[in-house]
C-alpha cells in the first residue's frame, strides 16, 4: 500500500512509475490530497499520519534527529502502535534518530524475526485483520461517539471532544475513514458512515 504525499494524478519522483503500476494492480494507492496537488514540505508530514494509522508496526531503519521518519514514529506512538527501531554506527548521524527512539523505549530490531516476534506472529503466518465496517472494533468507541445525532467534527473539534492532541485526532479521522465508519463531508469534516 502506498500513501502518497500529492495528488493521486502525479507520480513523485517520476522513477517511481513501474513501483506505483504494480501496488496498483497488487495492493493500493491512496492520497488524501487533491489532484494535481504536488508534493511539498508540509505534504508528507501530513501524509505520514495515515502511514502510521494503517500499520500495525512502524519500524524506523535510519534517520538522523531532525528526520521526517521520527514524524511518523511520533503519531504511532500517540496512536498505540508498535514502534521499533534498527540500530546503526554510533559515529553515523543517520542513525541518531533510531538512538533515541531506542533509549525513549522502542523495541530493538535487527531483522524480520524481531518483528514478528514483536508482533506475535510467525513467518509466513502474518494477517492483517481489518474490523468490518459495520461492526466498529471496540478501541474506537471513544472516538466515534462525538459524531452521535449527526455531529461533524475535524481534527480540531474532535480533539477537544476526545481530550487527545490534534494530531492524534487527525490521525483517527484518516485511519475511521479508511475503514469506512467516518465519511468526508465536501467541507473537509468527518461524519459517521
Amino acid at each position: 500500500m502506498a500513501v502518497l504525499g500529492h495528488g493521486l494524478d502525479l507520480t513523485y519522483p517520476p522513477e517511481g512509475r513501474a513501483l506505483r503500476a504494480r501496488m496498483r494492480e497488487r495492493g493500493g494507492v491512496l492520497s488524501e490530497f487533491p489532484l494535481g496537488r504536488p508534493a511539498d514540505r508540509q505534504s508528507f508530514p501530513q501524509r505520514n499520519r495515515i502511514v502510521a494509522a494503517l500499520a500495525r508496526a512502524v519500524v524506523v531503519i535510519e534517520t538522523d534527529v531532525d528526520g521526517g521518519s521520527l514524524i511518523t514514529a511520533r503519531f504511532a506512538g500517540d496512536l498505540g502502535k508498535t514502534l521499533c527501531a534498527v540500530p546503526g554506527r554510533v559515529d553515523s548521524p543517520a542513525s541518531r534518530g533510531c538512538h533515541a527512539l531506542l533509549r525513549d523505549g522502542a523495541t530493538l530490531v535487527t531483522g524480520v524475526d524481531d518483528i514478528l516476534r514483536e508482533l506475535g506472529e510467525a513467518r509466513d503466518q502474518a494477517a492483517l485483520p481489518l474490523p468490518s465496517p459495520a461492526a466498529p472494533a471496540p478501541e474506537h468507541a471513544r472516538w466515534l461517539r462525538p459524531f452521535a445525532g449527526g455531529t461533524a467534527h475535524d481534527a480540531e473539534s474532535l480533539a477537544e471532544a476526545t481530550h487527545c492532541a490534534p494530531a492524534e485526532a487527525a490521525a483517527m479521522l484518516a485511519l475511521l475513514e479508511i475503514r469506512g465508519l467516518l465519511l468526508r463531508r465536501p467541507d473537509g469534516r468527518h461524519e459517521a458512515g
